[in-house]
């Protein structure tokens, strides 16, 4: 605990400033105070009452983190959850390409695929996973080395990722065109977010940060009554790596901006780190998200890289949240 004070003519009123949490500032009447100079305890070191605000100034500006002026949001796995319809597009790609000869799904296929997104990067993958997992591959090698399993599969059956991505977009806008309510329907937002977004809109610059296309990102949006200009909105038609974007986002602005950007895929999260211009870009990890309880605990004993909650999220984010950088 360290404390500071301001002395009066009857020997000074006394200040604490609480490590857990700075916006505490209370009088602390144990404290002693003689001829103008602070007793920090429980140490024992001197020092004067200047030095002692400037140390509680300093404490203050570690331990908050600035409201952001830009807040850069992933749309998968943060703003709604797809599952069902990443799973039954996926099926019908797979089949268009690898052509069964039983075109219903195994029972037990869609819940493997679930429990598997978090390794998928963007939308070409998925009926790559499912090819993985027809022929067997354990879900624990998915896990560990899926960007290996996924290449020797576009290797040993002549695939294209960019063709591949091109029927998966296919099979979404044929959709889309003989039943927009039933794809609509497929997707749901997580709880508050909604709402989190609608308030945000009228406090900060929003962006999308997506691999899907921006198309479909606004279409969802839409549906919700959240209207966000194509501007807003970074798909994966852009072609760049999410942390290009970010230093876009910092260059296109007129003043130096306050980014803070919330994410459900921890190897995005970490080339950001790798990053050495976007230091000061704050990073969140969704847990609520498409990633794994070892991927979790990675972000908790990263001191770049903040958990974050749903519910946190959806209540004081990003107004009245603070941590320490």
């Amino acid at each position: 605990m360290g404390t500071a004070h301001q002395p009066s003519h009857k020997g000074g009123t006394r200040y604490e400033v609480s490590y857990s949490n700075p916006w505490r500032i209370h009088e602390r009447r144990e404290t002693r105070f003689r001829r103008g100079v602070l007793q920090v305890a429980p140490t024992g070191v001197r020092i004067s009452n200047r030095i002692a605000i400037v140390i509680a100034v300093l404490i203050l500006k570690k331990m908050t983190a600035s409201t952001p002026t830009i807040l850069a949001l992933d749309f998968d796995g943060v703003i709604c959850d797809g599952l069902i319809e990443y799973f039954e597009v996926s099926w019908h790609t797979y089949c268009q390409v690898w052509c069964p000869a039983n075109e219903t799904p195994p029972d037990d296929l869609a819940a493997k695929f679930y429990r598997l997104r978090p390794v998928i990067e963007t939308g070409w993958e998925m009926p790559i996973l499912i090819k993985a997992l027809l022929e067997g591959i354990e879900e624990e090698n998915i896990l560990q080395d899926w960007e290996t399993i996924a290449k020797k599969i576009l290797q040993e059956d002549h695939l294209n990722s960019t063709e591949l991505s091109s029927k998966l977009d296919k099979t979404r806008d044929d959709w889309i065109t003989r039943d927009l309510n039933g794809w609509l329907g497929l997707h749901r937002f997580y709880p508050g977010v909604v709402e989190k977004i609608q308030a945000t809109l009228a406090s900060y610059s929003l962006y999308i940060i997506s691999t899907k296309e921006a198309r479909f990102v606004q279409q969802l949006l839409s549906q919700q009554g959240i209207i966000l200009s194509s501007e807003k909105i970074f798909g994966k038609e852009v072609k760049r790596p999410k942390h290009e974007i970010l230093r876009e986002l910092i260059q296109a602005a007129d003043t130096s901006p306050e980014i803070w950007f919330v994410e459900d895929r921890l190897k995005t999260l970490q080339l950001v780190k790798q990053q050495p211009d976007l230091e000061d870009v704050k990073l969140f990890l969704a847990d609520w998200g498409y990633n794994t309880s070892s991927e979790k605990a990675t972000a908790q004993h990263d001191s770049r890289i903040q958990l974050l909650s749903l519910s946190q999220f959806a209540k004081d984010f990003p107004m009245n949240y603070a941590r320490s950088y």
